[in-house]
């Protein structure tokens, strides 16, 4: 931006206290320094946490008019630095957690309102507690907050069916660069007057606005559901048994999660489960999701689809889940898939997203390429049904990271190669964060990034929102 960035001094922390007398100011921490994968930390800023929108805009008002950068902090479980600067001179980290309210539950309308702070489990409940289910769900949904939802667009193992979060969203409320609060909170089910500005918002990682709060879809509660886990014959199965699933159980599939033996063997390692659902596996598993709002003896559904595909050569065995127990076990093992690589240590992790007809061949050429660098471990799993993969590199077993990530370079550059030589996004449900900026300048499309620059200058002339995110770092004054 044009404009240099000021820190956040004591003075501007004075005139922050001297213009919201009753906000908070926790003491920052290491919680505000860090993020999960220990990539980006921050050595001190000045947190601030408000309680309502009004503060949010205030906070925004002085930022813009003093110069000084602003850091949204949700739950902080964002695995792109998106949360966290390393190259800021002391910035405004402003923590949304007091953003605590369900604003309104609208049965009539099947949606539900919540501010920022709420955590997506949270939001979940609720729903349920209505009658109702947001399907959206990731493995961090404990902890993470609906304003990152939203700004992040996540996505997790529902999208397949339900969509990532902007297909979920059906307004949001925002405070612009300068303060400005947007509403667009309406109940209206159509409205054309004008640009759909929530679209722009979502997935913009906060460096346009803050979100404060979203307008969100809920669904009827499934009465019927079927889960079963799938030893596949090869990788190949999956493509093959994805499309007949979506062929027998249209609207009925809400997941086909692929997952790793070595996925599995890391769970053990680790000593996150003791035993797994079977004793004996391939290389491939998927783990499917069918269910309906309307009894529909899905069980039995699910099961003749995963006999005719074994009857084809597809499938080598499988777990079927006959009570909610064993289906929540199911899910919970896939679900500590990424505990368990964070408590191996990547070299290097790739939230990627290929064409699902390009899958296997894209995996074969990766094994391939990595090989000639080094005797790595791929932990390979994820989102099967909409092509984004979670592509994770770790030493060999008894080995320690430290020993390789020197090569780290070298294999996200490799990955990465590939991932655009197959026409995928080596940004697929994580976002671009801190942690991709650079190489979204270096790779991306030409209209597009100037389109989106221009949007950012005209929304966030000072360059204050959630610098080096997504753009480049402006120069420092």
């Amino acid at each position: 931006m044009a404009e240099s960035l000021q820190p956040a001094t004591q003075e501007f922390a004075r005139a922050l206290r001297g213009a919201l007398p009753q906000l908070r100011m926790p003491p920052f921490d290491e919680r505000f320094g860090s993020e999960p994968r220990g990539l980006f930390t921050c050595a001190d800023a000045l947190v601030v946490a408000p309680s309502t929108v009004d503060q949010v805009s205030v906070i925004l008002s002085m930022s813009h008019e003093a110069g000084v950068p602003v850091i949204p902090f949700g739950g902080g479980t964002g695995l792109v630095g998106g949360q966290v600067s390393p190259d800021l001179d002391r910035p405004l980290v402003v923590s949304l957690h007091r953003l605590r309210a369900v604003r309104k539950v609208d049965v009539a309308a099947s949606s539900m309102t919540v501010e920022a702070g709420v955590t997506l489990q949270e939001v979940r409940t609720a729903a349920a507690g209505a009658g109702f289910r947001f399907p959206l769900s990731i493995a961090s949904k404990g902890s993470c907050n609906m304003g990152g939802v939203m700004a992040t667009n996540a996505g997790g193992v529902n999208v397949l069916r339900f969509g990532n979060a902007r297909d979920l969203c059906l307004g949001v409320e925002a405070v612009l660069a300068d303060g400005s609060v947007l509403d667009g909170l309406n109940e209206l089910p159509k409205d054309n007057s004008g640009f759909d500005l929530k679209h722009l918002l979502i997935g913009s990682e906060g460096t346009l606005a803050i979100i404060t709060a979203a307008r969100i879809r809920l669904f009827p509660a499934a009465r019927d559901r079927a889960t079963a886990l799938l030893t596949l014959t090869g990788l190949s199965a999956a493509s093959e048994l994805c499309a007949r699933c979506k062929e027998i159980l249209p609207d009925q599939l809400s997941a086909f999660e692929l997952i790793n033996r070595i996925g599995l063997e890391f769970l053990v390692e680790t000593g996150l489960r003791r035993s797994l659902p079977m004793r004996e596996t391939t290389e491939w598993l998927v783990l499917i999701d069918v269910d309906a709002t309307q009894p529909m003896e899905l069980d039995r559904k699910l099961f003749d689809v995963a006999e005719s595909a074994q009857d084809a050569g597809l499938v080598a065995d499988g777990v079927f889940a006959h009570s909610e127990s064993q289906r929540k076990g199911l899910w919970m093992m896939r679900e500590l898939i990424p505990e368990a690589n964070s408590r191996i240590g990547a070299i290097a992790s790739h939230d990627i997203s290929i064409p699902i007809q390009s899958i296997v061949p894209f995996v074969e050429a990766a094994t391939e390429r990595l090989n000639g660098i080094g005797p790595f471990r791929v932990n390979c799993f994820g989102h099967f049904g909409d092509g984004n993969l979670h592509y994770n590199v770790f030493p060999p077993a008894g080995e320690s990271r430290r020993n390789y990530m020197h090569l780290r370079d070298r294999i996200v550059g490799t990955v990465h190669a590939l991932v655009r030589e197959f026409g995928g996004s080596t940004a697929a449900e994580h976002g671009c964060g801190r942690l991709k900026a650079a190489e979204l300048q270096l790779h991306g499309d030409a209209t597009r990034l100037a389109t989106m620059h221009s949007i950012k200058r005209a929304l966030d002339p000072r360059g204050i929102m959630n610098p080096g995110v997504i753009f480049r770092l402006p120069r420092m004054g």
